[in-house]
């Protein structure tokens, strides 16, 4: 049913994909209240990573056209808004997560060689605003967000500061505020509070190669933790 998807068109992977599996649900090839093939299955057709499928049905749930049923799958809802697209949806969180391992793995060095007491200060006031919101069962996302700018602070450079911040802002975007609904469970907070910890320490100890391995360790996990987050269970493939 599916085409393997073009090298040549220009637009974000995930809306190919969706607004592929939107033109055959037009089309009546998937009907309405069908199951929609497992993500294995649809990946294995298009020839892409089933991560970049997940985001597609993602960006079809944010539109009403399909339903993710824990345990049971997804179901077509309704083709959906003819005139709509999934451009307004945000970038890909998986490929924002994957600049961000380029951008903010590749400063720390500079910010080992920057350290002072003012700027690990700040570092260690942000962790403790996201221990205390995570001990308290608040949203820890925007203490994440001061944690992550405040490292960048130390590297001396306002236009990295900048694009941390701007890629991290992806982060609210209506397609990463669905994915994280998901994957951002209590534990996986922890985790990452852990190895925000672990991001200070090689700060405190003035060692780069420590803190670089340190900051790309987490956002490579982060990257993991949406990545392997199943939409339906089992049945998803």
């Amino acid at each position: 049913m599916l085409e393997p998807l073009k090298g040549t068109d220009s637009r974000r992977l995930y809306h190919q994909i969706a607004d592929q599996l939107r033109e055959l649900i037009r089309e009546g090839r998937y009907r309405i209240g069908s199951r929609l093939p497992p993500e294995r299955e649809l990946a294995q057709q298009l020839g892409v990573s089933r991560p970049s499928v997940r985001e597609a049905l993602i960006a079809l749930e944010i539109a009403g056209c399909v339903e993710v049923r824990m345990g049971a799958g997804i179901y077509v809802r309704s083709s959906g808004d003819p005139e709509a697209g999934t451009t307004a949806l945000g970038e890909s969180p998986l490929e924002l997560m994957q600049a961000r391992v380029v951008l903010e793995g590749g400063l720390m060095p500079q910010a080992c060689t920057r350290v002072t007491p003012r700027g690990l200060a700040a570092v260690r006031e942000a962790l403790d605003a996201m221990r205390e919101a995570m001990e308290a069962g608040r949203p820890a996302l925007d203490a994440d967000r001061r944690f992550h700018l405040a490292v960048a602070a130390m590297a001396g450079n306002a236009v990295l500061e900048r694009m941390v911040g701007e890629l991290f802002d992806g982060r609210y975007s209506p397609m990463s505020l669905q994915l994280s609904a998901r994957a951002d469970t209590h534990r996986n907070w922890r985790d990452a509070l852990v190895e925000h910890e672990r991001i200070l320490a090689a700060l405190e100890a003035h060692d780069p190669l420590a803190a670089q391995a340190a900051m790309r360790t987490h956002l490579l996990n982060a990257q993991q933790r949406w990545a392997g987050n199943r939409l339906a269970g089992p049945s998803t493939g």
